[in-house]
């Protein structure tokens, strides 16, 4: 006979219980009491009311605010007949490594008084940054300036890990190398026919997780930040070491580079914009409307993939820069929470009575 007795009055054997069993209490037998709520139509038809009025409001917001931000795009890509056309055909026949300088500009005009601050983004289209062999070809470790990561890159890098040496590569990858490398000048046309300078801020157009903790340079070794970089090499399209990236202010090189850390931050689409500075002083609160010169250097090349090549001059507003999407977006949600709410207000009136008569 088994050990334990059979207990009439309580229907299981006495016998020794298994290990796991859980307790007796009403949490972990799940007798708790709960609350569920009773969806009615005086509850559920106020609900998609009100859903859809703020969304509509919303979404009113947002659009209006989008509509009133002033954008001028200026296409220097190189079509035939575009100032920048020599220069298009000269970079994209060109070994990468070896691109000459280039410089062309564009004259175009403001429309109207654009209000400060003023964003300047360069756009770049048929361009997959969200190809999974080249988002994941970096080394996040190398990038935050672990020393070890920094002689010994990851495989993922490959093959912009090592030169042809055996050379470790910082930074190394696939997106590290493509690092985007023309550069703009923006010019006012005064009224005698000069040009003026208009200063171009590249402080703070990155996030500042990215600078101050996700990106850090490795500590110099005897005081200099290329000492720290010593027996290592530059991707194989940059025209300098990450040392000297930006060779005229010490805090904005190596790693830490603003430039570069907008561009390591990829972009989901193929057409993108990328923040390359901001124009936040001016002898006045606007850029006044008029004629205006940019004076570009020429270095990046599309051509090969039938890319494109744009830069934006935008103003800002409470929502940001200009994006349509999201105010058509809230306005698309609340008119389908109002219709819902409608269309099932008819229905409760239809069938009301017909489920009174069921319940008496």
């Amino acid at each position: 006979m088994a050990s334990g007795s059979y207990n009439v009055s309580r229907g299981f054997s006495e016998g020794p219980q298994p290990q796991n069993r859980p307790d007796n209490t009403a949490f972990t037998q799940q007798r708790l009491p709960a609350w569920q709520p009773l969806l009615t139509a005086g509850t559920v038809l106020p609900l998609f009311f009100a859903l859809g009025l703020a969304f509509l409001a919303v979404g009113l917001g947002l659009f209006f605010s989008s509509e009133f931000i002033h954008e001028v795009e200026l296409d220097y890509t190189g079509a035939p007949g575009n100032n920048c056309s020599s220069c298009a055909q000269l970079t994209n026949s060109s070994d990468p490594r070896w691109v000459p300088s280039c410089k062309c500009g564009l004259y175009f005009k403001l429309p109207a008084n654009f209000s400060l601050p003023i964003c300047l983004y360069y756009q770049l289209s048929n361009y997959y940054q969200n190809n999974r062999r080249y988002s994941i070809s970096r080394d996040d470790e190398q990038l935050s300036g672990v020393a070890w990561a920094l002689r010994h890159p990851s495989q993922e890098c490959k093959p912009y890990q090592r030169n042809h040496r055996k050379v470790p590569i910082a930074p190394c990858g696939s997106i590290a190398n493509s690092l985007f490398n023309d550069t703009f000048e923006l010019y006012r046309q005064l009224p005698n026919g000069s040009l003026a300078n208009v200063i171009l801020d590249k402080q703070g157009i990155s996030w500042w997780t990215d600078t101050n903790v996700k990106f850090q340079n490795p500590e110099p070794v005897k005081g200099s930040l290329c000492d720290a970089f010593s027996n290592t090499t530059k991707p194989p399209f940059w025209p300098r070491p990450v040392c000297k990236l930006d060779p005229y202010d010490i805090n904005n090189t190596g790693f830490v580079n603003e430039e570069f850390v907008v561009w390591m931050r990829t972009a989901a689409l193929p057409t993108f914009r990328k923040l390359y500075a901001r124009i936040r002083h001016n002898s006045s609160t606007a850029l006044p409307e008029g004629t205006y010169y940019l004076n570009i250097s020429y270095n990046y090349p599309v051509l090969g993939f039938h890319g494109s090549k744009k830069v934006i001059l935008s103003t800002l507003s409470w929502m940001g820069g200009k994006n349509p999407f999201l105010g058509i977006a809230y306005l698309v949600l609340g008119a389908a929470c109002i219709l819902g709410g409608i269309l099932m207000t008819l229905v409760h009136f239809k069938f009301r009575h017909q489920n009174e008569d069921e319940d008496d």
